[in-house]
């Protein structure tokens, strides 16, 4: 059976919004240049994606990417008309997603150190099978890919083999 692919950002946006998104956050002082925004703006969207996708699997977990993500989505969610029919229309879960803002030392304290990590970790099987794996592009974006990247020393290929072995059990109960 074919795997369908995601949506793009501009997909789930629409051009104007799109526009819209990755102009204000290019305008900025000091900003990253447009190529770099856009791709931050396609990272938000990747995360909104696969939070409606699995609601079961992600719902309520810290998140797991960089701060300028979240101050994408804090700007899609004060769109409100346009938040709204990205849930509840566009996005494969079809129902609204609810902001709410936590400190990570906040979030890490409450369920403690491993279970913080665990939960992050659960991300990377899910991205690598709807969007395949993450590229250079992707990098900077996710907190827990850039850790094992720059941390760890694992490579992008290393990242997404590791994926694919943590997702094997589940596809073969499908």
């Amino acid at each position: 059976m074919p795997v369908k692919t995601a949506p793009t950002a501009e997909e789930l946006l629409g051009d104007d919004l799109h526009t819209e998104v990755v102009g204000h956050f290019a305008a900025r002082p000091g900003a990253p240049d447009t190529a770099f925004v856009a791709v931050q703006v396609r990272e938000c969207l990747r995360y909104l994606y696969l939070v409606s996708r699995h609601p079961d699997r992600l719902g309520g977990l810290f998140l797991p990417v960089e701060q300028d993500i979240d101050e994408i989505w804090h700007y899609l969610v004060l769109q409100t008309r346009e938040y709204r029919e990205l849930c509840e229309e566009r996005l494969p879960g079809g129902r609204f997603i609810h902001h709410r803002s936590i400190s990570y030392e906040a979030y890490q304290a409450a369920p403690g150190r491993a279970t913080a990590a665990e939960e992050a970790l659960r991300w990377i099987p899910l991205y690598t099978a709807a969007f395949g794996p993450f590229d250079e592009a992707a990098l900077p974006h996710w907190t827990v890919v850039r850790f094992l990247h720059d941390e760890l020393g694992l490579s992008l290929a290393e990242i997404a083999a590791a994926a694919g072995e943590a997702e094997a059990p589940s596809r073969g109960a499908a």
